[in-house]
This record gives structure tokens, sequence and C-alpha cells, in this order.
């Protein structure tokens, strides 16, 4: 059997990683055209032009807010104008997809600093486009992985907490996915099965969010930087993306794709998405009550949502989650990768169980 791994480039955390942007992007170029989310172009890239002195020359561009393919064209354009060397993206996930998709298409080396701990983005070879309305639109796969990966946990530890707590609901469906392509023998991003390694780091993800994952959250709510903030940070980013993409994606992402379909949701953060898309694909399958309470428990206790009602959707009529199912089943879809034969009726089903556990619970 044939396996694939793949890594970004380098991969550097830390509290006051930010410093190091002008040393390490040296080795790709005098012009760096920067993607800044607005928050990042108004208060990082003032220092980061400190840095730069007569080392190299920023151009810098503020990210319009969606992941389009007309935003990613915009980007070229701008990018191949500056007679950039390498693109840099500063933000968030759409933000960073964004650049990685852009430079991409340039041939460029891409630079990334995550402002968020919110999603795996960051390390992955891979580019979500939604529709300007934001509806899950279709992904591409880059051609290699960022070159380089620059995460400042002080940074992120001044982010609103709401975006760390997402990103370990992103992180919390890497074990389950990668397990799912483990036994169904799926292949991963590279069309391959994954590695030993890649299934031993979404096992680590998964432990590390149930050990350390309240800690972190505490210490992101007091805006302090702690060796479980650290671990959490790297389990979001870097475990996690490692996971997904060279363990395989399933079940979670799926329905995440699917609960787009419904405009109530589209003002919810992707990992609170894929969250509820974990806790429904333990309906999927026999899962043991045990690991039922563990998931549930974990949500819980970190804040994500364990009920339609906290994605927007109380008083979901059937019909429109067989919408949500119907979407999630799409041909092609990576839910198909799940060991168990999957229709969208048995999506809709699981969607109904997973949204009444979390109600039960919240009664007891």
């Amino acid at each position: 059997m044939i396996t694939g791994t793949i890594f970004p480039g380098k991969y550097i955390q830390g509290c006051g990683a930010i410093r190091t942007v002008a040393a390490e992007t040296a080795k790709f170029g005098k012009k760096g055209f920067f993607l800044c989310a607005r928050s990042a172009f108004e208060n990082i890239l003032p220092g980061l032009r400190a840095q730069a002195e007569n080392k190299f020359i920023i151009t810098a561009e503020k990210f319009r807010g969606e992941s389009t393919a007309a935003e990613m064209e915009r980007v070229c354009v701008l990018a191949r104008a500056s007679g950039a060397d390498f693109i840099a993206g500063i933000g968030g996930g759409k933000t960073l997809d964004t650049a990685k998709a852009a430079a991409d298409k340039l041939s460029l080396p891409v630079v990334i600093i995550p402002t968020i701990a919110s999603t795996d983005a960051p390390c992955s070879a891979v580019s979500v486009f939604y529709t300007p309305e934001g509806l899950f639109d279709h992904y591409i796969k880059t051609r290699r992985n960022p070159d380089l990966v620059i995460v400042d946990t002080e940074i992120i530890a001044r982010a609103p907490v709401r975006f760390l707590v997402s990103g370990m609901g992103d992180a919390l469906s890497t074990w389950f996915e990668a397990e799912a392509c483990k036994r169904k023998y799926a292949p991963n991003l590279t069309g391959f099965c994954g590695s030993m390694t890649a299934y031993a780091l979404a096992q680590l993800c998964y432990d590390t969010l149930l050990e350390q994952g309240l800690m972190a959250k505490t210490a992101c709510q007091a805006q302090t930087v702690t060796p479980a903030l650290e671990n959490i940070v790297e389990a979001n980013t870097l475990l996690s993306g490692l996971g997904f993409e060279s363990g395989g994606l399933a079940a979670a992402h799926s329905i995440h794709n699917g609960l787009t379909a419904l405009p109530q949701t589209r003002k919810f953060y992707h990992g609170e998405k894929v969250a509820f898309g974990t806790l429904t694909s333990l309906f999927l399958s026999d899962t043991s009550a045990e690991l039922m309470n563990e998931v549930f428990s974990f949500c819980e206790d970190v804040g994500l949502p364990t009920t339609l009602a906290e994605l927007g959707l109380a008083g979901v009529s059937d019909d429109e989650l067989r919408k949500v199912a119907a979407k999630t089943c799409e041909p092609g879809s990576d839910i198909f990768h799940e060991p168990a034969p999957v229709t969208a009726e048995a999506v809709f089903y699981a969607l109904k169980a997973a949204n009444a556990e979390g109600m039960r619970r919240k009664e007891l």
C-alpha cells in the first residue's frame, strides 16, 4: 500500500514570533505582497514595515472579507503588478486561503501568519472558496503547502476567545475523520492512504484537546500565554492541519458544508459548525456511550455548540434539515470516506439525533 504525507516547509510558533518575519522571509526575495485582514492591516502591518526597513519592500492590500474566486483573482492582479517575490497572508482562515491560492496561481512562495487559531488552514495545501453570500462553493489543492508559517501566540492570546474555541471545534474532527479514513482505506488529500505518522498526529491532536482545552480557554480569556495555550494553538493549527490533510477528511467537514446551505448558520464560525458535524458523525456509526459522553462533555466544557439552536437553527424544519443532508451528500463528498454506508436520509436522522442528545443533556 502506498501512503502519502505532506507538511509545510517551516513552522515557527511562540510568544513574539512575529519579530522573526523579516529574517525568515529574506530567503524568498526583496519584494513581498502582504494580504491583510482589516485588523492585521491596522495593528500588525506597521510593525512589519518597521522590521522591513531596507531589507525588503512591502506592498500591502486589505482582504475584502470573503474567500471567493473573484477575490483571489483580484489579489493575483495586484501581486503581479507589484513585482512580488512572495505573497504573505496575515489574518484568519479566509484571508490565508486566498493568499495561498493566489501564490499558487502565480507560482510564488507563500508565507502564512495567522492572527487567530480558529482553523487548521495555515499549514495546509487547501484553499476553500465560498460564494459572495457565504455558501460553500468548492476547494482547490495547491501544488505545495505553505513555505513558511509563523504563529505568534501573544497575538493569538489577544484575539477573542471564541476564535480559539472555534479552532478547537475544527481540531476536534481531526482524529474522527482520520480514523474513518484509516478504517475505510480512503485517500487523504495526497490521493494516497494516510501514514502511521498522520494517524498518530491526529490522535495526539484529540488527546491534547481533551487534556488542555479548558485551561487554554481560561488563559486566552485572561489574554495570557501559558503552556496550555501554546499546546492548544499548536493542536488547532499544526496537528489538526497535518492530521486532516495527511489523515483524511470524512463526515464532520461534509456536514459543515451542508450546514452552509441554511443562511441562518452563516454567522457562525467554521469550527463551530465542524464541531456539530463531529457530534452528528457519532450517530452515523456504532459509537460507544463512553465516547459519546466524552465528546459531548468536551464541547460543553469549552463552549462549542451541541444543539442546532446554538447554530441559529432553533425551530428548524425537517425540510431545511433535508437540504443540509442533501448538500452534505453531494457526489464526491468526503462523507463517503466513512466506513459505514452513508445516505442523505441517514445524515438527516443523525442531525436530529445529535440535536436531541444535546438538548437532553442541557435538561439534566
